[in-house]
């Protein structure tokens, strides 16, 4: 709660305070929301789900910090990313370090943008109750379009189970990640939210249907470039207890 409260005053404050230097460059903008662009950045996110379908008077919260390091191979571009969640709160009280993700993509040029390729890795590093018990690997690939306007693609990423606990379900997923996201200038940018649209190949059926919105702003604290980015989103599959609202908020420490 307190991880949460801390991240909404540093966001809000950034957004709106005179006292930080906007950014004006809508390109660092656009590439601070593409996956497959070649920029180091560091994030910290909170997500907090204040409804739950099928179940009353709860709340959840999550943090969540992301590296993402871009490298070369030879003569490929390529691109290191880690995911490490914790549970801070939960409707069954569980709290702790959630599993990890890994992925490399490899990334190519093109005149309209950039397409990549590569692997995901889950990671059960995950504490009692809040891991899948699993080893995880799959395929990885998405484009980011350039317009005028801003950057649109797709992003789509697979799990499946290697290894693991057999006491516990296996892990086979496809995520499909929509990418919007619109330059308003002045360093201010709108778009679609992180939308992980989740197909469970073991239930054969869709279990996560989110639609959200984002609001961006990249500013410059000293010398650095920073996104401050505030969303919402809703998820439209409402089968068991699932996540049904939630409100995002990160900090995104850009190094081009």
């Amino acid at each position: 709660m307190l991880a949460r409260n801390a991240l909404m005053i540093a966001t809000f404050f950034a957004m709106f305070s005179p006292g930080i230097a906007s950014a004006q460059q809508d390109g660092l903008g656009s590439e601070a929301n593409d996956p497959t662009a070649s920029v180091m950045a560091f994030q910290l996110q909170d997500f907090y789900t204040y409804r739950y379908h099928n179940l009353d008077d709860e709340d959840g919260n999550r943090m969540q910090f992301r590296a993402a390091i871009p490298f070369s191979l030879g003569d490929s571009s390529n691109i290191f990313r880690l995911t490490a969640p914790y549970v801070t709160d939960s409707p069954n009280d569980s709290s702790g370090w959630s599993d990890m993700t890994l992925f490399d993509l490899v990334t190519f040029d093109r005149s309209w943008g950039r397409f990549g390729v590569g692997a995901v890795a889950l990671l059960p590093t995950g504490e009692d109750g809040l891991s899948a018990e699993k080893w995880g690997l799959g395929p990885a690939v998405g484009f980011v379009a350039s317009q005028p306007w801003g950057i649109w693609g797709l992003f789509n990423q697979n799990v499946f189970t290697v290894a693991g606990d057999d006491d516990y379900r296996d892990v086979n997923i496809s995520i499909v990640q929509p990418i919007v996201n619109y330059s308003l200038g002045n360093g201010w940018s709108a778009g679609a939210s992180d939308m992980s649209i989740t197909y469970d190949w073991e239930q054969h059926d869709w279990v996560s249907l989110p639609l959200g919105v984002a609001l961006n702003k990249l500013v410059r604290i000293q010398e650095y470039p920073v996104q401050f980015t505030a969303s919402y989103e809703h998820n439209f599959y409402d089968e068991g207890v699932s996540a049904s609202d939630t409100l995002n908020l990160t900090a995104k420490l850009l190094l081009p």
